[in-house]
C-alpha cells in the first residue's frame, strides 16, 4: 500500500521522513485497534513493540482496556482452576 500524505501533514507528524512514516503507521494501527479491527497482539507485532511499550503507547493515546466485570469473572474462574487453594 502506498499512502500519499500532503507535505504539511507529513511535517506535522514528525521532524524527519522516517519519524513521519512511523507516526502515520501508529495512527492507522491505533485507529484499527480502537475500532476493534485488530487485536492488541496484532498492534504490538505490527509496530514491533514490547508488551510494556504497547501499554505505554495505548495510555499516551488515551486508549483504555475494554475490561468488563464479565472479563474479570472469567479471569477469576481461570485463576481458581489453575491455582486451586487448599
Amino acid at each position: 500500500m502506498v499512502l500519499e500524505i500532503p507535505e504539511n501533514i507529513e511535517k506535522a507528524l514528525g521532524t524527519t521522513p522516517e519519524e513521519s512514516k512511523r507516526r502515520a503507521l501508529e495512527c492507522l494501527v491505533l485507529d484499527a485497534y480502537r475500532n476493534h479491527k485488530i487485536s492488541r497482539h496484532q498492534l504490538r507485532k505490527t509496530l514491533g513493540l514490547s508488551w510494556f511499550d504497547t501499554e505505554d503507547l495505548l495510555a499516551r493515546n488515551g486508549i483504555t482496556h475494554d475490561y468488563t466485570a464479565e472479563d474479570l469473572e472469567k479471569d477469576l474462574q481461570t485463576n481458581r482452576r489453575l491455582f486451586p487453594t487448599k
